[in-house]
């Protein structure tokens, strides 16, 4: 019989909420197996997503120059290689990672890939002969592809990182510290990659003028960009207690500040799953897309999710990442009343 693997590779490259959404997974695995060790191969931007996980190091990917191609493939197994590995856990499954895993099985290694479950999901986005069911959440999808390496896992009592220390440069910013009393702190991340996965900016200026009213809540706005910032600086609306911090942080810094949150109000993007793996109440807001997809945000209940009337809008989802364009699913978003939102957050702090 042979022995179970010592050392696994892990290979997740990107986006950054499919990223995040691997954290809680590594975290069950290395208090379930604290004599395994596991090497995330990702993009440098996302090492700092997995610091302070024991048993962890980080192998950054290349893309542009050394591994890039598939010479670069040859390079990439090359120098993961060089680091004993036993096992190669694919959470990616795309054409790179098919590569690279493929010379690891051929050299002898144990391999196992996620299922991304691509047929279910074009039968839920179709435009005719919609199956509208849940499909199984990409975590639990992470959780089979490390028991088919021998390494089942249980993920219904997750542990999260304790909250971060704040800075001096990061409380100068929010102007107030999380243990101020009586302050609640609300995330607002109102930007996602699709125009179909943005709620408007009148709705959303709404929503912020009425959680503004209540001073007991300080409203901290997410995003990156000059434009994006642009945008916060006008939905800021001379509230003093909403705060820009797009621009102003690391990434660094702003996932310590994130961990600090009572409740974090995202898109269906990346934000979500960050405040998610670090274990803070997050609200969705679903647009063209929906959760049954899989990518609702690890640990939270569904009723978190708020998506688009589908009576109204009865195609929903129209595809998987709000990439598609369909007439007249322009304004979906617009089917979500700010009330309920408003709601959903004072409900949650």
């Amino acid at each position: 019989m042979s022995q179970k693997p010592k050392h696994i590779v892990v290979i997740r490259l990107s986006a950054m909420g499919d990223v995040a959404m691997t954290v809680p997974v590594i975290r069950a695995f290395v208090k379930q197996y604290p004599d395994v060790k596991l090497t995330i191969v990702s993009r440098p931007f996302f090492k700092p997503f997995f610091e302070g996980i024991p048993n962890v190091d980080f192998f950054s990917v290349d893309v542009k120059k050394r591994h890039k191609g598939f010479l670069g493939l040859l390079k990439l197994y090359s120098d993961l290689k060089k680091l004993n590995i036993d096992a190669v856990a694919d959470l990616h499954n795309v054409l790179r990672s098919k590569v690279v895993r493929t010379f690891f099985a051929v050299s002898g290694k144990k391999v196992a890939f996620t299922d991304k479950g691509r047929a279910e999901k074009k039968a839920l986005t179709s435009l005719t002969n919609k199956v509208f069911k849940p499909l199984q959440p990409m975590v639990e999808r992470h959780e089979i592809t490390f028991s088919e390496l021998g390494f089942p896992l249980d993920l219904k009592r997750p542990e999260f990182p304790p909250k971060a220390s704040l800075s001096n440069k990061i409380s100068s910013i929010t102007g107030d510290t999380p243990s101020s009393i009586g302050i609640r702190w609300i995330g607002i991340a109102p930007f996602a990659q699709y125009d179909s996965k943005v709620y408007p900016s009148d709705l959303m200026q709404k929503v912020i003028d009425v959680l503004a009213e209540n001073k007991s809540n300080k409203i901290l706005l997410f995003g990156g960009g000059s434009k994006e910032i642009e945008q916060l600086n006008r939905l800021q609306n001379n509230h003093y207690n909403v705060i820009v911090v797009a621009g102003k942080l690391n990434f660094q810094e702003e996932l310590k500040l994130i961990s600090n949150l009572n409740v974090m109000l995202s898109m269906d993007s990346g934000n979500a799953h960050i405040a998610a793996m670090l274990g803070v109440k997050v609200i969705t807001l679903w647009g063209a897309t929906h959760p049954f997809a899989g990518f609702s945000p690890f640990n939270q209940p569904l009723e978190n999710c708020i998506t688009a009337d589908r009576e109204k809008f009865p195609l929903i989802p129209t595809s998987i990442y709000g990439n598609k364009k369909v007439a007249d699913y322009e304004d979906v978003m617009r089917s979500i009343e700010p009330e309920k939102i408003i709601s959903k957050v004072n409900n949650l702090l």
